[in-house]
């Protein structure tokens, strides 16, 4: 989360008892009973004048960074992680692709008011769209060209809709791309000031510069970190919500063929416990359809030994006839999240100045596919490989025969020498093919972003070779510790091969002076 008040203005919003980086965001021990449904429609939509032609909104000249609000977990025994791979295995090779400047600093005349950059972009046909904290970019995907007159500040989304998503520039930005339709999706909320809202805009051509049908859903409590899949039957989103203190998660469904259309749309709610945090919906990835009448899947960390699957499924949003079911729990490898808990501990090159892992989340994106004869859920999170030594990537394949019912498949934990690894983002290919991409840091390294796959003849639960996308020049100095709360790895529609990472790094060491590179790579083989 990213915003342009202080925490002492967030607290006079949603109640004196907020919860900074030092409060819980919960505990993994409460329940507050079954779900109920909560049904609304969206208060305002509209369809925007071409996307190209906004004229943005003036930058804001003061710097923000926000305070990250987290889960406290019971911490597991401080054992060396059972499923660590200390060694990189073998490299099959991968065919590098682009790869070129994202918004940051000095690219594009940007320069960053705000952290971290909640990095995430998307792949479409010819494109790439990017969002940062505040602005977003919409990129040639052939050439790595920006289009013309970008970046553009979030808001200028929502030039002429009035209200907050006109007003505010919150950030918490997700872009998605509705791969059956060929639309994009652009969504950040507004909470500077009340009513809270999710603003989303789904475009109504293939092109991101084009028209946009708009939407501002409002939520009674503070919706916190939005994390936004697309599925058949909706578009799936996610909160942590507060008002005084922490409510528990929303799970959320938006109409998907209404917005489409540009039609009135209505979402769908389920206000979970206050012991389920940090869901993630998944996202369908290939040109494979779940089969008929499935769910979205629904996952987050539940102890130090399992993760939660739910299942919410929407049947009808006309009557409203939803159900939210689970949690099934699904054993894992044990592990302890890294520093501690989801806290501050990345060393950097250079200076005592430690980052912070957000380790007490599993990280966007919950990447879905459907195979022949299984579909298949992959996700990662950072783990503490022991009590004194680095974090690294825990990474799960989940698969299920095509009925729902998932299992862990295979899980590794990639800790291939002494550097710090976190802030990760995983996804598949239509072979099976597996990569993650990460930050990298140590008291040797400044902060870099780097990615390792694996093939389906790999040895179970372990990752090829490290690559890298860009070598950071800098570290992250005195003050701010923030890095990412998220990147994001896509897989190009047209090929359904072609991996795209976006992270973010250091050009030089400062505050306030982030970059982002995005860079595209497919596994040798596939085609």
């Amino acid at each position: 989360m990213r915003l342009h008040i202080t925490w002492l203005g967030l607290a006079a919003l949603v109640g004196a008892g907020c919860a900074t980086s030092e409060d819980a965001l919960g505990t993994d021990t409460q329940d507050t009973g079954t779900p109920v449904m909560e049904v609304s429609a969206a208060v305002q939509h509209d369809v925007s004048p071409a996307l190209r032609d906004a004229t943005p909104f003036e930058r804001a000249t003061e710097t923000h960074a926000d305070r990250p609000l987290r889960l406290i977990r019971t911490p597991g025994p401080e054992n060396d992680d059972p499923i660590v791979q200390s060694v990189p295995g073998p490299s099959v090779g991968v065919t590098t692709g682009i790869n070129f400047a994202g918004v940051g600093n000095g690219d594009y005349g940007f320069a960053p008011d705000a952290a971290p950059p909640d990095t995430n972009g998307v792949v479409g046909a010819t494109q790439y769209v990017q969002w940062v904290n505040e602005s977003f970019a919409v990129f040639d995907k052939a050439t790595g060209a920006i289009a013309t007159g970008f970046p553009k500040l979030g808001n200028s989304v929502w030039a002429g809709f009035g209200g907050g998503c006109q007003t505010n520039n919150d950030g918490d930005p997700i872009v998605q791309y509705d791969k059956a339709a060929n639309r994009w999706i652009l969504t950040q909320f507004s909470v500077s000031t009340t009513p809270f809202l999710q603003c989303v805009a789904v475009s109504t051509t293939p092109d991101a510069t084009g028209t946009y049908n708009r939407y501002a859903f409002q939520y009674a409590n503070f919706p916190d970190y939005p994390k936004l899949g697309v599925w058949p039957d909706a578009y799936y989103i996610t909160f942590n919500m507060f008002s005084n203190t922490f409510q528990g998660a929303q799970a959320c469904a938006f109409d998907r063929a209404a917005m489409l259309a540009g039609a009135p749309a209505t979402q769908i709610c389920f206000q979970q416990s206050t012991s389920v945090s940090s869901l993630l919906p998944s996202d369908l990835d290939g040109a494979t359809a779940p089969p008929a009448g499935s769910p979205n899947f629904l996952l987050t960390l539940a102890t130090t030994t399992s993760l939660n699957l739910f299942k919410f499924k929407v049947n009808s949003f006309s009557p409203p006839s939803a159900t939210f079911t689970g949690p099934t729990t699904i054993p894992v490898a044990g592990f302890t999240t890294a520093c501690r808990n989801g806290g501050v501990c990345i060393p950097q090159s250079g200076t005592s100045q430690q980052l912070d892992s957000l380790s007490d989340r599993l990280m966007y994106r919950l990447a879905y596919r459907r195979f022949a004869d299984h579909d298949a859920l992959v996700v990662n999170h950072s783990v503490a490989i022991n009590r004194k030594g680095p974090s690294g990537i825990r990474w799960y394949e989940l698969r299920s025969p095509g009925t729902g019912a998932f299992s862990l498949f295979q899980s590794g934990t990639f800790a291939p020498d002494s550097s710090w690894r976190f802030m990760g983002s995983i996804a598949m290919d239509k072979l099976g093919d597996i990569a993650v991409g990460y930050s990298v840091s140590s008291s040797a390294i400044h902060p870099a972003i780097r990615y390792a796959v694996r093939t389906p003849a790999d040895p179970a639960g372990t990752l090829e070779a490290e690559n890298s996308i860009k070598e950071g020049g800098g570290s992250q100095l005195s003050g701010l510790d923030r890095w990412g709360d998220y990147s994001a790895l896509t897989i190009d529609p047209v090929d359904d091969c072609t991996f795209w990472y976006t992270n973010e790094y250091l050009k030089a060491s400062g505050t306030f002076n982030w970059s982002t590179q995005i860079a595209s790579f497919k596994v040798a083989g596939c085609q």
